[in-house]
């Protein structure tokens, strides 16, 4: 049982090779964020649709959910980060070529921790209030790298793959998004490109020595990592309304924060979990891998919406 693909670790690493930027490129120089303007379009922040919240007070959700982006994206390099070094450690006996791609797969993912961290400081500068944030990625990572070896890769593979859709999204649309904002998401959906990739390759490996009954539980144990993160992002869900209030200077009626909660789940299942799940080639690597494993996704998706 293999993923049907085209892709190898000599193409991979030579694509990478290609894709060079610099954290400075994309934020240094005095480059600042345009307060002005929303950070995501509304198919991720969807703050639109809340009548009870003024212009203003729109664009400040926008701007505190990019900056939950920025956080939780952080988060989830924690775990990726010495998952691929561990790849690159297997590799090593095997292929030297094989060895690089990792390795070179886990520089990009470190730059990637960086590249949030200043995007994060630079929000911070900028905005009035504090944002109290889940955690810590630590805890976090480890409890996600306790599961099969499998199933982090499918997670991982979910998570390359939803960036592509966020790029898609931020830069398809007519919405006057933040410049530096649609850059972040740009860069980093250049160099997740060949990670998909690289972790297509890593899939498709361990599927091929693995019994199908083997490849559904990781598929199912995937699926329970999702579970588990969901509820993350519940509590920042909360941890945002608290700190729209403090940042709009006014207590929202409970029926208000029930409407926005509401909204905001949505939101966040669709902007870390669902449109990882509908995406096209996450899809086709599932439906590679299992039947059953295709209608437990399409599923979930359909009960996250």
């Amino acid at each position: 049982m293999t993923i049907q693909h085209a892709y190898s670790y000599e193409a991979t690493l030579k694509d990478s090779l290609k894709v060079h930027w610099t954290v400075d490129e994309v934020i240094g120089g005095g480059k600042q964020l345009d307060w002005s303007r929303p950070f995501l379009p509304d198919s991720l922040a969807r703050t639109k649709e809340l009548r009870s919240l003024s212009a203003a007070e729109k664009l400040t959700l926008n701007h505190i959910r990019g900056a939950t982006y920025l956080h939780l994206f952080g988060l989830v390099e924690e775990f990726i980060l010495p998952f691929v070094i561990d790849r690159a450690r297997d590799g090593h006996a095997q292929a030297k070529t094989k060895t690089r791609a990792f390795l070179s797969f886990a520089e990009e993912e470190a730059k990637h921790q960086q590249l949030f961290e200043r995007f994060s400081a630079e929000f911070r500068r900028g905005f009035s209030t504090p944002l109290e944030l889940i955690g810590p990625a630590s805890a976090i990572a480890e409890q996600v790298l306790g599961h099969s070896v499998l199933s982090v890769a499918i997670l991982i593979l979910h998570l390359e793959w939803l960036t592509q859709r966020h790029y898609i999204e931020s830069v398809k649309t007519d919405e006057k998004l933040d410049p530096l904002f649609v850059d972040l998401l740009t860069h980093h959906w250049q160099e997740e490109a060949q990670h998909a990739k690289l972790d297509t390759l890593i899939i498709s490996e361990l599927a091929e020595r693995a019994p199908p009954a083997e490849v559904d539980a990781a598929i199912e144990e995937f699926l329970a990592i999702g579970g588990i993160l969901e509820g993350g992002l519940r509590q920042q869900v909360e941890f945002d309304l608290t700190a729209l209030e403090k940042a709009i200077g006014r207590s929202l009626p409970e029926a208000e924060k029930q409407n926005i909660r509401e909204v905001q789940i949505r939101s966040y299942r669709y902007t870390f979990l669902v449109s990882g799940l509908e995406q096209k080639n996450f899809v086709e690597a599932i439906a590679s891998l299992s039947a059953r494993g295709l209608e437990n996704i399409k599923a979930t998706a359909a009960a996250l919406s």
